[in-house]
């Protein structure tokens, strides 16, 4: 995301006041790549300040969304819409425990939909999502084996058969 004084310009030029509540959301935001819920944000913003409304968190999400700032990560946990602050082509890993969204910055090849494929659609982005368990999840299961290169793997306890 852009720096906080971008995106305050971007705001004024767009006619948009620069309230004490709008600048809290931005600052937070601009140093945050956990893509958070307007939920989270929100219940963030209201330790500072009480009196804060989630209306005004899910308009100014909204606001920066229309303009270009935040891309929404659709229900990719089903507990609500996600923000992504990185606006750079990317893709995720998600845990599928503790819902941790993590980017991840490569370019996958190959990703073009043929016509047919596309089914008539203008494709806009695309977007890979891994889904796994991480490492803090695993330790917490207590999964621990390692494949022929050492890496950690999943591990399901299964009930003795004797």
């Amino acid at each position: 995301m852009r720096s906080l004084e971008t995106l305050l310009d971007l705001f004024r030029q767009n006619g948009l006041k620069i309230t004490a509540q709008r600048r809290m959301i931005l600052e937070l935001l601009v140093n945050d790549d956990s893509h958070p819920t307007a939920e989270q944000v929100y219940r963030r913003i209201l330790e500072t300040i009480p009196d804060i409304s989630r209306t005004t968190v899910y308009n100014t999400l909204g606001e920066l969304t229309d303009l270009g700032e935040l891309t929404p990560v659709h229900n990719i946990s089903g507990r609500g819409q996600r923000y992504d602050t990185n606006q750079e082509t990317h893709h995720h890993l998600h845990c599928v425990e503790c819902h941790e969204l993590l980017d991840i910055s490569r370019d996958y090849e190959r990703m073009d939909l043929s016509l047919e494929e596309a089914s008539g659609y203008r494709i806009l982005r695309h977007q890979v999502t891994f889904f796994g368990i991480c490492p803090d999840c695993q330790t917490r299961r207590g999964d621990h084996a390692a494949d022929e290169d050492g890496r950690q793997l999943l591990m399901q306890s299964a009930p003795d058969t004797e």
